[in-house]
């Protein structure tokens, strides 16, 4: 028997403490029979006799070795099971420090019963509360989160806890830079999620705040990457999106003193007039909440996670619009392999995933011909002028949800460096488009970038088709189109027999106009409904895509990969069109098949990730990594089917590889 058996299905973990903690505590276990059964003993650092080894004691007897070690708090101030009274209810804390210069009064107060973070941070509050105590701390061994009591409703995240000889006010006073914020990440530090953060502050305050939360949490994550940036260009920079003891009036003046500068630098996504509409006090509980958090330099998880929340929050995945994980998309770029001198186009655009990791692909291209080092990641850094070029001039987004496009122009603006290419039209309706894009509002947001999108058209004055050289989309499934004048501009608006239907799947019209936008060559990688590949009643799209392209490959996504919002099973189809130079017709020839053999999200829609020794494997910016097999994560895992796409279109010849 050892730790890891008693670890094993409990929400405990061991990541926040070192080998040398772990091993210093195997070293002092004994096993003896407990009831006719082998058990693990330890004696506790604070009681001094032997205590049985459950998930909850692993944890505490490493957490007061972290707090006697790191953080110099001598024993005899501590004590574990510190007895709490609330009126004739007693309970127990699991560790209580006392304050230096009153020996009885609680200092700090750790819970580790509750190993979630919602019903823990309840409880830690309850003890606060009720003993006074200014600090609390949580922790399952995995994550962790530090509490200032600021009232008996407010608790305030703070970064660490003092150490023996510092006060709270050390704590709170440093001046950050963004080497600190690197240095203290607290997605890194405490393994949190951007979602799990704007879900607390939901707890906290948001759902009672009377205010949009999309627009005030977008506002925020707005704001923060432009303070970043600043930081990020320059490292002396002392990053003002945090609260250094300001009152409550202060803070608000400040973050939307930064908020005004965000909006100036990156035009047409908010409003000249639009202010911040939380209340001081509500600012405060946010701004303490993200402060921790480097949204650059992390990967796009991290505020992909969150934006998918808010959105299907407000829109509820009505129009079965999910955004695609991050690893199916890089599968796909992998896959259709861009270059820097081909335009690209997403047509139902989310939050610009495609287009963004097209963007990093390309960008590496870019840098390793000019020897510069530079990881696949969202970055602050200055980029040279070829890459921010190639975003302006090749990468192309539409979208019909507005608020998609504006957490996708936001995301593209920062890639390129203040200028995109994100249009809010609809993609189906290109009839239309010109009636949309002469009001003058439109204009004012859009125009550089439908000027540039007018000049890849292939028929002048016409917007049906265009010369894209890759599109890659994931199209919503959702809803039928029923609106007899758009049906009629598509001929897949015809049923097998060739009769005008009367509704058509909204995905079976995205597959038609996605192939208008290729130009002869071009090829495309779009997700649809499983359902399509094989339903005998689909045979007519099917030929329909024959006829236009050549098949290249077909990949089939785990049932889990949507999940939570939707169970339908799925798989990508990549295509070519053909073209006599770059895509001879053929009447036969092989076509790429794969399945995704590893879900890489549990059926409640949880990520796995990956692990070695029943720890995480983190990536070189200590992210986790999500397991699934479609490719090789910068060798930390097994070639997937990204690998063996790319043999097999080498073996073909293929004119992209």
């Amino acid at each position: 028997m050892n730790i890891e058996d008693i670890l094993n299905g409990s929400k405990y973990n061991l990541t926040q403490f070192s080998q040398e903690s772990i091993t210093s505590l195997l070293e002092r276990v004994i096993e003896k029979n407990n009831k006719g059964k082998p058990a693990l003993y330890v004696e506790c650092l604070i009681r001094k006799k032997l205590i049985m080894l459950k998930p909850e004691e692993i944890v505490r007897q490493l957490y007061i070795d972290k707090l006697n070690k790191q953080y110099g708090y001598p024993l005899n101030r501590m004590a574990v099971e510190y007895v709490v009274s609330f009126g004739r209810e007693k309970k127990k804390a699991d560790i209580v420090i006392f304050d230096k210069d009153r020996k009885t009064a609680p200092y700090i107060i750790v819970e580790l019963k509750k190993p979630k973070l919602k019903d823990g941070k309840e409880q830690l509050k309850s003890y606060c509360n009720a003993t006074g105590a200014p600090i609390g701390v949580w922790t399952n061994g995995e994550q962790i989160s530090f509490y200032n009591r600021k009232d008996p409703n407010y608790f305030e995240d703070i970064p660490n806890i003092p150490s023996v000889d510092e006060s709270l006010a050390d704590i709170l006073t440093e001046r950050w830079t963004i080497d600190t914020l690197i240095q203290k990440d607290k997605l890194v530090q405490e393994r949190k999620s951007l979602k799990d953060l704007i879900l607390e502050m939901e707890d906290e305050v948001l759902a009672n705040a009377g205010v949009d939360v999309f627009e005030e949490v977008f506002k925020l994550i707005f704001t923060k990457l432009f303070d970043e940036l600043q930081s990020g260009r320059d490292k002396k920079r002392v990053l003002q999106f945090r609260n250094y003891g300001y009152t409550e009036t202060e803070l608000k003046e400040k973050i939307q003193n930064l908020f005004e500068q965000a909006k100036n630098k990156w035009e047409g996504i908010f409003g000249e007039s639009t202010k911040i509409e939380l209340t001081g006090s509500h600012l405060s509980v946010c701004v303490s909440s993200l402060q921790d958090v480097k949204l650059f330099n992390s990967n796009l998880d991290v505020i992909d996670d969150a934006f998918e929340y808010l959105m299907s929050k407000s829109q509820k995945g009505e129009k079965g619009q999910y955004f695609t994980p991050r690893y199916v998309i890089e599968m796909c770029v992998r896959m259709l392999n861009p270059t820097e001198d081909e335009n690209m186009i997403d047509t139902a655009a989310g939050s610009c995933g495609f287009p963004i990791h097209t963007i990093f692909y390309v960008w590496k291209q870019i840098l390793r011909e000019k020897g510069i080092k530079q990881s696949n990641l969202f970055t602050s850094e200055e980029k040279p002028v070829e890459c921010t070029d190639y975003v302006n001039e090749h990468i192309f987004a539409i979208d019909f949800d507005i608020k998609c496009v504006r957490v996708a122009k936001m995301l593209n603006l920062i890639a390129g460096d203040g200028k995109t290419n994100v249009l809010h039209l609809n993609t189906l309706d290109y009839e239309r488009w010109d009636e949309v894009t002469k009001e003058e509002q439109w204009t004012d947001t859009y125009n550089e970038g439908w000027k540039k999108l007018k000049k890849l058209r292939s028929i002048k004055n016409s917007n049906q088709f265009f010369n894209f050289d890759i599109l890659m989309a994931n199209p919503p499934f959702a809803g039928d189109i029923k609106e007899s004048k758009m049906i009629s501009c598509y001929e897949l608006g015809k049923n097998a027999k060739g009769k005008m239907q009367s509704k058509v799947g909204r995905d079976i019209l995205f597959i038609e106009r996605n192939l208008n936008f290729l130009k002869p060559g071009g090829r495309m990688a779009v997700v649809l409904p499983q359902g399509r590949f094989n339903n005998s009643g689909d045979k007519y799209i099917r030929d329909y895509i024959a006829k236009h392209c050549r098949i290249l490959a077909v990949v089939g996504l785990h049932g889990n990969v949507f999940k939570p919002h939707t169970g339908t099973k799925t798989s990508v189809l990549f295509v070519q069109k053909w073209d006599n130079e770059l895509c001879p017709y053929k009447e036969d020839y092989p076509i790429f098949f794969a399945t995704m053999q590893e879900p890489s999200k549990d059926n409640s829609g949880e990520k796995i990730y990956v692990t070695k020794d029943g720890k995480p494997v983190l990536d070189t910016h200590g992210h986790l990594i999500v397991k699934h097999d479609l490719y090789n994560h910068d060798g930390l895992t097994q070639d997937g089917i990204a690998e063996a796409f790319i043999e097999f279109a080498k073996k073909e010849k293929l004119s992209f590889f």
